[in-house]
């Protein structure tokens, strides 16, 4: 064997010299001995022969992708190349991991596998919208990182979370302490890893803030890059009006601006996407960096409170109990609940507000407002609806699917190249009260109906609006995007056949059509089937 071996190096040596023709015996003898050719690729993970959609907007193009740890090693013919697991992609497509910049994580803890955003094809999540956000963040995202987690996570600091720190449900600006308190705690937040700020402006306390005091603690998160999402103050009459304030909030504090879940609500609204989108287009014109992100449903979910004055619900629900059994003032908050019916999430139809979380009547979820009033006997009017949202409010509230929107408006929006796909959902399991259908299905829904049914969106337009709009509006800098040295956080998916099941009847339905999930360079799905795997990392802003 030594004479071998010195042989072979002689022989490698006259290779070396184009002039030297080694005689064919001669060259089985060092293919024998692995002297005379390269090694094949070998990779963790072997992806072949998928349509590549790689989040740019570009064009799909075939080629093969090899994995090693965490990271995208290699894209293209790697016919020659091995994999410890390889995943034949033939008439799939193959896409970067889709990242939600909207998700509401808040049972995370409970469900840390995130079951019901993986299946989607969800790798990457932001939390903390619409103003709220664990407090405080930074431990939080401790134990979040101790007990492990399915799917990548972020957080935003939430302004309503701070003020109730700071101010509680007081109706009222804040004082100079109070004020300082918030900046404190924003930067506290930031400082711990938070992507931004949000608003929920909308809701409580937030509702109570002026336009000042938001710009004061954006300018915080901006200070440290962070960006501002935004529920904003009025979806339905006011509409308008509250795209104008973010646009100014956003050239006030010098914020990217996310407007979130934008939609036009209410009848009398319809079809006033085609003014906000171009107040969109008009800021970003201006210089300013206003984007957008959008669930593909024409229903939206939320408290039944939002039906309900917000100046009703100051100081909690000892006082709003005190309010509404005042026949003057339940008179006035009855009147408000009814405008609200009429002209905005009622959608003028007791039949448009269905239960989806009803703790102190369980039987109502999955029903309507009008189907409560025929149980309860009364004549299902506006005005006896309104009578209902109190009675619910003062038996704890409930969460509620409003049927308000219209699908012109829903395309519209989608259309729009500053447009995000984000679902609003929340982490849910089956058996889990009676949730809107975009906590299952809105990546797939996009996907199987806007692309490939109504052709609303190319594939590579859709596929952008999942993954590298959203890295890039978060600050990825290795995330969204197929690229050797990226994370690999990867979809394989059926163009024909990737659908969303769930439905506003039966909405505990996972999709159909991915068949494979990577997060991190690890399977969380498999041949169609999840796999309960911790494969996902905190995220934090630095």
């Amino acid at each position: 064997m030594f004479h071998f071996l010195r042989a072979a190096g002689r022989l490698r040596t006259f290779r070396m010299n184009a002039r030297v023709k080694l005689p064919a015996i001669v060259l089985g003898v060092l293919t024998a001995l692995g002297l005379g050719c390269s090694s094949p690729q070998s990779f963790d993970i072997l992806i072949k022969n998928g349509q590549i959609v790689d989040g740019s907007g570009g064009k799909a193009f075939t080629a093969s992708m090899g994995i090693n740890a965490d990271t995208i090693a290699a894209i293209g013919d790697l016919s020659g190349a091995r994999g410890r697991l390889e995943i034949d992609a033939a008439d799939k497509v193959v896409s970067p991991g889709f990242i939600d910049i909207h998700a509401h994580l808040d049972p995370i803890l409970e469900l840390s596998h995130c079951e019901s955003h993986v299946r989607q094809g969800v790798t990457t999540a932001l939390g903390g919208p619409d103003g709220s956000s664990p407090w405080p963040l930074g431990p939080y995202l401790d134990t979040l990182q101790q007990v492990g987690i399915g799917m990548n996570v972020g957080y935003l600091v939430g302004h309503n979370t701070v003020r109730r720190n700071a101010m509680g449900l007081e109706n009222r600006a804040p004082e100079a302490g109070e004020l300082a308190q918030m900046e404190a705690e924003i930067a506290q937040a930031m400082a711990e890893g938070a992507f931004g700020i949000s608003t929920g402006l909308k809701y409580l306390p937030g509702a109570f803030s002026n336009v000042e005091e938001v710009i004061a603690l954006s300018k915080v998160a901006a200070a440290r890059g962070g960006i501002y999402t935004s529920h904003l103050r009025e979806e339905g009459l006011g509409l308008l009006e509250a795209v104008r304030e973010a646009i100014l909030i956003s050239r006030e504090a010098g914020i990217p601006v996310v407007l979130t879940h934008h939609k036009v609500v209410g009848k009398p609204m319809w079809g006033k996407s085609k003014t906000t989108l171009a107040m969109v287009d008009s800021a970003r014109a201006a210089g300013l960096d206003i984007r957008i992100d959008q669930y593909p449903y024409n229903a939206s979910y939320t408290s039944l409170s939002i039906l309900i004055p917000g100046w009703a619900r100051a100081g909690g629900d000892a006082a709003f109990r005190e309010r509404v059994g005042d026949p003057v003032l339940r008179d006035s908050i009855r009147a408000g609940i009814l405008f609200n019916l009429i002209n905005d999430r009622g959608g003028a139809d007791l039949k448009r507000v269905q239960f989806a979380k009803v703790s102190w009547m369980p039987e109502l979820e999955g029903k309507t407002l009008y189907d409560w009033s025929r149980l309860k006997g009364v004549e299902p009017t506006l005005e006896n609806g309104a009578d209902l949202v109190i009675e619910a409010q003062l038996n704890g509230g409930a969460s509620c699917v409003f049927f308000a929107m219209e699908e012109a408006d829903v395309q519209r929006i989608m259309q729009h190249p500053q447009t995000m796909v984000a679902s609003d959902g929340r982490l849910v399991a089956p058996g889990m009260g009676h949730p809107h259908p975009r906590w299952y299905g809105t990546f797939p829904r996009v996907l199987g109906q806007y692309v490939r049914e109504k052709k609303i969106l190319s594939l590579p337009e859709a596929i952008h609006k999942m993954t590298l709009m959203p890295a890039r509006a978060m600050g990825l800098p290795d995330r969204g995007l197929l690229q050797e040295g990226m994370k690999a956080d990867i979809v394989v998916f059926d163009p024909q056949t990737v659908a969303d099941k769930a439905t506003y009847e039966t909405p505990h339905q996972y999709p159909v059509g991915i068949s494979h999930v990577l997060i991190n360079g690890r399977v969380s799905v498999e041949n169609g089937v999840f796999q309960p795997r911790k494969n996902g990392v905190v995220l934090r802003k630095e």
